[in-house]
Order: structure tokens, then sequence, then C-alpha cells
């Protein structure tokens, strides 16, 4: 796989009528997946080494951006999610690799502003529920 350009990883929040609105003027992105190991070490451990359960814990995806808003209507639907404490369905392309789609909630949605400067946005997102991956 050749390198991508990071401008192209593109995040789509849900418009509330089973369409997807492009999140604008996004400058910075991460996805993060995380899992928790389960321990089930014990007394009959080899050597005494951790041992860890396959396929138990919790798997999480966090999603995160900073930008400069670039059209109202992105701006408006992340602010009535956050307000109103919605999960809505989020998809996440990421270019020569696939499609991550699922629930996602937004735990931050921060404004500043330098006084010489546009008025710049940071939002995350943590995952809500099941997640599937379309492959390119």
């Amino acid at each position: 796989m050749t390198a991508q350009k990071g401008k192209d990883l593109l995040i789509r929040a849900g418009d509330g009528s089973g369409g997807f609105v492009a999140v604008a003027g996004l400058r910075a992105r991460q996805i993060a997946f995380n899992a928790e190991a389960v321990d089930v070490t014990n007394a009959d451990s080899a050597g005494r080494w951790r041992e860890l359960l396959a396929g138990a814990g919790v798997r999480r995806a966090a999603i995160s951006g900073s930008g400069v808003f670039r059209d109202q209507a992105s701006d408006a639907r992340l602010r009535q999610l956050f307000f109103d404490g919605l999960i809505e369905t989020f998809q996440i392309v990421v270019p020569d690799f696939g499609t991550l789609q699922g629930p996602f909630q937004i735990l931050a949605l921060e404004y500043r502003g330098d006084h010489a400067g546009e008025v710049t946005f940071d939002m995350s997102l943590d995952s809500a529920g099941l997640l599937a991956f379309t492959a390119l």
C-alpha cells in the first residue's frame, strides 16, 4: 500500500434521515481502536506468567478531529448531536483501506479562537455499539 493523503480521511455524521453529512473543515483526524484485557492468571499459571482470556473484554473506537467549520450544515448537526446527547451513526472513510460505520456519541465539542485568527473546533467521538468495517 502506498502513502495516502491525510486530507482524504473523511468523517461523516448521520443526518437523521438515513443519509450522511461530511464534517467539513477538518484539518486533523485520528482513529484509535482499544480493547480491555481479561486477566485469568491463577496459581497454576505456567511460570506465574500472566494469562489472558482470548475474545473477552470490551472493545471500543475513539475518533477525534479538529479544524474550521466550513459549512453551516455540519456545524449545526454536530452541535445538535452533542447538546441532545444523541447517539448517531457515523462513517469514517480511510482511503485505500475501507469504511468504518456504526453508532458514536460526541463526548467533547470544543470551540476556540485566537485574536488574529479563525474560530476552530475540536471534537471527540466514542463508539456506542457494534461497528462494521467494509474493505475497499
